[in-house]
C-alpha cells in the first residue's frame, strides 16, 4: 500500500513539474503580454494544485496535509483571480492584443 501511496504523489508532482515546463516554454514562446499571461496563468495553476495535492498525499492522513489542502484550494481560486486582474490593469494601461500579421514587440 505504500508503494502505491508513493506512486501517486509521484505522478502529481511530476505533473505539476511538467505544466510548470509548458507554462514557462509559453511564457518565452508566446508574442504578447496577454498570450504570456494566458499561459503562465492556466499551467501555473495547474501546476500549484498538482504538486500541493502531490505533497498532501505524501504527508498521508494528518494536520498538515489537511493544511497542504487548503493552501491548494486557496491557490487554485486566487490565481486565475490575480490572472484576471493583471490582465485588466494591462487593458487600462493600453496594451493591445497582438494580431497575427502585425510585427512582434
Amino acid at each position: 500500500m505504500g508503494y502505491i501511496i508513493t506512486a501517486l504523489s509521484v505522478v502529481c508532482i511530476l505533473g505539476g513539474l511538467f505544466f510548470f515546463t509548458t507554462a514557462t516554454i509559453g511564457l518565452l514562446r508566446f508574442p504578447d503580454f496577454f498570450t504570456r499571461l494566458h499561459a503562465t496563468g492556466k499551467g501555473d495553476t495547474l501546476a500549484v494544485f498538482l504538486c500541493l495535492v502531490g505533497f498532501a498525499i505524501h504527508e498521508g492522513l494528518s494536520l498538515t496535509a489537511l493544511k497542504i489542502l487548503f493552501i491548494a484550494v486557496f491557490m487554485f481560486l486566487a490565481q486565475p483571480t490575480a490572472t484576471h486582474a493583471i490582465s485588466r490593469a494591462g487593458i487600462r494601461h493600453g496594451l493591445k492584443p497582438w494580431v497575427k500579421g502585425e510585427e512582434r514587440q
